[in-house]
């Protein structure tokens, strides 16, 4: 009786501190996704304010025109990129958070 609740015991600990580890993990990647998305939208800021400065001063509507769509190409691309880089940090975000619980799990399925 007192060996099956040893077991149960340190079940209970096992997951805690599983569950502990994937917090962590998980914790650490929002934090890194979000610092992310603040400095993206910082730069996306910073480079509207230059492209808008720029067409102010331009001296026809022809280099405004050219002002704007320059602007609008880099912004389109950079917007790409930093999609695709904040997918990538999303699936590492979820693979961090499962590890923890990978041994446990390949521990039921033989059972």
């Amino acid at each position: 009786m007192i060996n099956g609740f040893d077991e149960l015991q340190k079940a209970n600990k096992d997951s805690m501190d599983m569950a502990s580890k994937s917090f962590g993990a998980f914790s650490k990647g929002l934090q890194a996704i979000a610092t992310e998305y603040a400095d993206f939208s910082k730069k996306s800021v910073e480079d509207w304010t230059a492209a808008f400065e720029k067409m102010v001063a331009a001296k026809s509507p022809d280099k405004a025109f050219e002002v704007q769509s320059d602007y609008m190409k880099s912004a389109y691309e950079n917007m790409v990129g930093e999609f695709n880089k904040l997918s990538e940090m999303y699936l590492d975000l979820g693979k961090e958070a499962y590890k923890p619980f990978e041994g446990m799990i390949g521990k039921a399925a033989s059972k």
